[in-house]
């Protein structure tokens, strides 16, 4: 495996770190400027994984199903969903480094890799925020956890 890629399956492991601290009831806060509830941003994550394999690699597409507002966004789903479209836009990125290009995004494979961590990245601090407004901050040994790429 290259280290893009492992750099991509760490920063899935960190989302996914987030979330299984993150309690079921929780998902259904919503930030003090409205936006998505907690769950939804998480469903975001994958649900735009899922816009951009359609756009350059649409048979990677099998087995995923879109979470919308008619599915109960839930803990189990949505590890579920993560870890399938992760490995799916790490099947990507493999081909992608091979071919030296990913469909409808310029410049290469490795900006897209850090624009789909930028992307995650900031939706995680939204995530963050919004259990903050809540009353239900995430503890400080998490929050240290988010950063300790070496051991996830």
């Amino acid at each position: 495996m290259s280290e893009l890629i492992g750099t991509w399956y760490i920063h899935n492991r960190i989302n996914l770190y987030l979330l299984d601290t993150i309690d079921e009831s929780y998902l259904i806060d919503i930030s003090a400027s409205k936006g998505r509830k907690v769950g939804e941003q998480f469903a975001h994550l994958h649900n735009v994984r899922m816009m951009w394999l359609k756009a350059a690699a649409p048979e990677l597409l099998s087995g995923l199903i879109k979470l919308d507002k008619e599915i109960n966004i839930d803990k189990s789903i949505l590890i579920s969903e993560l870890n399938k479209s992760a490995e799916a836009i790490a099947k990507l990125l493999e081909k992608a480094i091979l071919e030296g290009k990913i469909k409808g995004f310029k410049p290469h494979p490795t900006a897209f890799l850090g624009y789909l961590i930028s992307h995650e990245s900031h939706h995680r601090g939204q995530i963050m925020l919004t259990l903050k407004q809540s009353g239900h901050a995430v503890d400080q040994k998490t929050q240290y956890g988010l950063w300790e790429w070496g051991v996830r």
